[in-house]
């Protein structure tokens, strides 16, 4: 039986906490699209190469509530990354289909992980 929606966005963010990439392949659809305010990517390799880079300045992911809406689900969370002194708020809205992420889409300020400008 798929893991609920609910369960696979837990599933991912634990992933994120281990820092291991690859067991996000257990939670990401082949075809999963995800966008944010640093890139579009299309597949699952893609989206797992960057979840590589991405996972390297990660030191946490605290949550701050969690939505769901059927197939929907909505984490609101604090990135504490080794760039920045304060945490970076991010809103990610994951829709899940049969256990697994099928497209994923990050809202945050990404200025402070560009540095100055």
């Amino acid at each position: 039986m798929p893991r609920t929606p609910a369960d696979t966005a837990a599933a991912y963010f634990e992933g994120w906490r281990r820092r291991d990439a690859e067991s996000l392949r257990e939670v990401l659809a082949d075809d999963i699209v995800f966008d944010g305010p640093l890139g579009h990517v299309e597949g699952l390799e893609d989206n797992i190469a960057s979840l590589h880079g991405l996972l390297g300045i990660v030191r946490d992911v605290a949550i701050r509530h969690v939505f769901v809406d059927g197939p929907d689900v909505a984490t609101v969370y604090d990135l504490h990354s080794t760039v920045t002194a304060a945490p970076i708020l991010v809103v990610n809205w994951s829709h899940v289909v049969e256990g697994r992420i099928a497209s994923m889409r990050a809202v945050f300020d990404p200025r402070p992980l560009l540095g100055p400008t």
